[in-house]
């Protein structure tokens, strides 16, 4: 009787948990972009302030409680010798943030071709991807349709993908991203989530 009542008490304390990459090239706001989400998703986490965020070298990481699940994030530095330590990571994330510098149009192709690297390898197949467009809110950025244009040249094969236009450094467009990627890590029953107390 007490393993089934310890049973049944694991499976209502237990909460599902996911693991989320955040990837882009270097400058692209990554880790604003993290630290913005722990903002808006933590209640009472204030966070870094955006001008004190520097470069990263190696892996930042993060956990939000969001949509009755845990989500935690590798943010991984994009420098382009750091590139080469992404793939370390694929086996084990749920789904994927690669963050676009939207102001950086001379780094725009750059970064499709990091990008296009990245989803042919076959440890990330069917794991949902979601596009940040991020520094929207800088005059001649490139927009949302633009950079949906230039991505869609590459093999984004049978999963989901979300392109959403943000400003990591105001905050905007973080909740939509998030709540789409929750979604569809819910629904990808190639990769299950691991099971943590809650």
């Amino acid at each position: 009787m007490y393993t089934l009542t310890y049973g049944f008490w694991k499976y209502l304390t237990q909460k599902d948990e996911y693991s989320v990459l955040i990837l882009g090239l270097d400058n692209a706001g990554k880790t604003t972009y993290l630290e913005q989400t722990k903002t808006k998703f933590t209640k009472g986490y204030t966070g870094i302030r955006p001008n004190k965020v520097t470069t990263t070298v190696g892996l930042n990481i993060g956990k939000i409680d969001t949509q009755g699940v845990r989500i935690n994030f590798w943010d991984l530095g994009g420098q382009e010798s750091l590139q080469a330590l992404w793939d370390k990571y694929y086996a084990e994330s749920h789904g994927l943030i690669y963050v676009v510098d939207s102001s950086s149009r001379d780094r725009l192709e750059e970064s499709r071709k990091s990008f296009a690297k990245m989803i042919d390898n076959d440890a990330l197949f069917g794991v949902p991807l979601l596009i940040i467009a991020n520094k929207q809110d800088i005059p001649e950025s490139a927009t949302v349709t633009e950079i949906r244009h230039m991505f869609r040249e590459c093999n984004i094969g049978n999963r989901e993908l979300n392109i959403v236009g943000a400003s990591a450094l105001h905050g905007e467009g973080i909740q939509d991203g998030i709540t789409w990627l929750v979604d569809g890590m819910k629904r990808n029953l190639r990769r299950p989530p691991r099971n943590v107390d809650a």
